[in-house]
């Protein structure tokens, strides 16, 4: 079986390179189910409706998100819908939304770091009581791990080996290099990198995180411009033992728009 998962989606760039090359991509290599982080595909900053259906209508299987899943608020009763999409599952139990969901015969899983982020549940032991209660009846399960440090990432991936097909890393919009499989059998990135103009710092304005830099005052971002690109890593996993057979990274890029 083959998986795509899409590292952070940015604004309007990022939503034209994923109608660009997702479907071509998915007859290529064929891939059964696709992956999208899609917390900051509206502006940069959080999902919209139209954002989603958009994302799910040019071949994004399931959204996962991160700490701006709540940044536009009607989305907000669609995380109890049936939309595939996914908050980051050890926000408590009270918050809207799901942390994983089942698509085909695959569990998918967001799961939010601590260290430099919201002060939530702990996402080691809230991935343990899921496995505990799902993990049987799932041989294929990949975690979406959205995370600022890079410790944290490994540590959770090494944590997970050999429970889970893969732990893929987002938030930090810096792809890394070090796609892996664990001697667990688990596919293992740090970062996916960004999906969102290459012309920009991390997806914002140039200009504008400059000035935040050199006056430390609050300052309006917006989506950078330039040559939108695609991140993704393409992990092939055997659905008879769940174990990942490899991983490789992905990257498309588009003439500027």
């Amino acid at each position: 079986m083959n998986i795509l998962a899409i590292g952070d989606i940015v604004g309007r760039p990022g939503r034209q390179v994923i109608s660009k090359y997702v479907r071509a991509l998915r007859r290529q290599h064929k891939i059964k189910l696709v992956i999208g982080n899609g917390e900051n595909a509206a502006g940069g900053f959080g999902l919209t409706l139209d954002t989603t259906h958009e994302l799910l209508g040019d071949g994004v299987d399931v959204l996962t998100s991160g700490n701006h899943i709540f940044a536009q608020k009607e989305i907000i009763p669609c995380l109890d819908s049936d939309m595939p999409i996914l908050r980051p599952l050890n926000y408590p139990e009270e918050v809207p939304g799901r942390g994983y969901l089942v698509s085909g015969k695959v569990l998918i899983v967001n799961l939010m770091g601590r260290v430099f982020m919201n002060n939530l549940d702990c996402p080691f032991r809230a991935m343990d009581r899921l496995l505990d209660e799902l993990g049987k009846q799932h041989k294929v399960i990949i975690v979406d791990f959205h995370a600022e440090a890079t410790s944290e990432k490994v540590a959770m991936g090494r944590y997970l080996d050999g429970r889970v097909s893969a732990v893929l890393g987002t938030h930090t919009h810096v792809g890394t290099i070090d796609t892996q499989i664990l001697p667990g059998g688990t596919a293992y990135v740090t970062d996916i990198g960004m999906t969102g103009p290459t012309d920009s710092i991390i997806g914002d304005d140039v200009d504008a995180v400059i000035q935040r830099f050199l006056t430390q005052m609050p300052h309006r971002l917006t989506v950078g411009k330039g040559r939108p690109v695609l991140n993704a890593v393409l992990v092939e996993v055997d659905e008879t033992s769940g174990k990942a057979r490899s991983i490789e990274r992905i990257q498309k890029e588009m003439a500027e728009p």
